[in-house]
């Protein structure tokens, strides 16, 4: 971890930057990068957002208060369901109203799994028109909090710190141009299961550690649903894949589904076509 605080610290400094705004989820991620920066860089040149929307888990936003005040940091609360109105986000889907949250998940979960291969259909962007609608959906939602992080950032002259870990990165789980966007990203070298390791070392809530991992842009949607593997496995084969290590004793149809998952993560890469 002290490697870590120095990346931050030296960083931060070399690039002029007067401290850090980091958005806060209420999850474990943010969590442990908000507290490593806060070790760094000392709470006042930390900043926290935290961004809800009308799709939100009831406990998200008193989660993500429950991180801030444990960090000790300054924060404000935005919700960006207004702006997401405007745009026409909501519109792509059913109205949440009256519909309780048990059938908000039972529908997004079927639209999910009405795709063959959903989550390699989301790293090439295919799929049929209700899928693809979905994709802008849910889409969306990271880049407009991309958006206030950088306004909040400017207006400090602070760093944008990102909290995608390595598990996300490799397997291309997050939005392009969205909650990949930052300055900075201290924990993208960490596999999803050693940053509940660091968690558990750093003293984070332990709400926040056992919440189970959700990107938290539709009801039911959670990262290993999502993933369609849990992450003590997926992280296991990744590190034999990375390392070259035999798979004998692996479940063979989740080794060929992470392969093609790492196969089809370049469609995720954040690139510019161009002559």
């Amino acid at each position: 971890m002290e490697t870590i605080k120095k990346f931050i610290k030296t960083n931060i400094e070399k690039y002029k930057f007067k401290g850090v705004v980091i958005g806060i989820s209420g999850g474990i991620d943010s969590a442990v990068v908000g507290k490593l920066l806060v070790d760094s860089l000392g709470r006042d040149n930390v900043f926290g957002l935290i961004l809800p929307e009308r799709d939100s888990a009831p406990e998200t936003t008193h989660d993500a208060v429950l991180v801030c005040d444990y960090l000790g940091i300054k924060y404000n609360i935005i919700n960006i369901t207004g702006v997401l109105r405007k745009i026409g986000v909501y519109s792509l889907k059913p109205p949440a109203f009256p519909f309780p949250r048990a059938i908000q998940k039972k529908y997004s979960r079927n639209v999910w799994n009405n795709e063959e291969e959903p989550f390699i259909q989301d790293l090439t962007t295919q799929g049929d028109e209700s899928f693809s609608e979905s994709l802008a959906y849910y889409r969306t939602k990271p880049r407009i909090r991309s958006i206030l992080l950088y306004f909040e950032a400017e207006k400090r002259n602070y760093a944008v710190a990102g909290c995608t870990n390595k598990t996300e990165y490799l397997t291309g789980f997050y939005t392009k141009w969205g909650d990949e966007v930052c300055d900075i990203e201290p924990i993208r070298h960490l596999y999803k299961t050693e940053v509940f390791e660091i968690a558990e070392k750093l003293n984070i809530p332990q709400k926040i550690i056992e919440k189970t991992p959700s990107p938290d842009i539709a009801p039911g949607i959670t990262d290993e649903f999502a993933l369609g593997i849990d992450y003590s496995e997926l992280d296991r084969i990744l590190f034999k894949i990375e390392n070259n290590e035999d798979l004998y004793d692996e479940n063979k149809d989740n080794v060929n589904k992470i392969k093609e998952i790492l196969d089809n993560r370049k469609y995720r890469e954040a690139k510019q076509l161009h002559l």
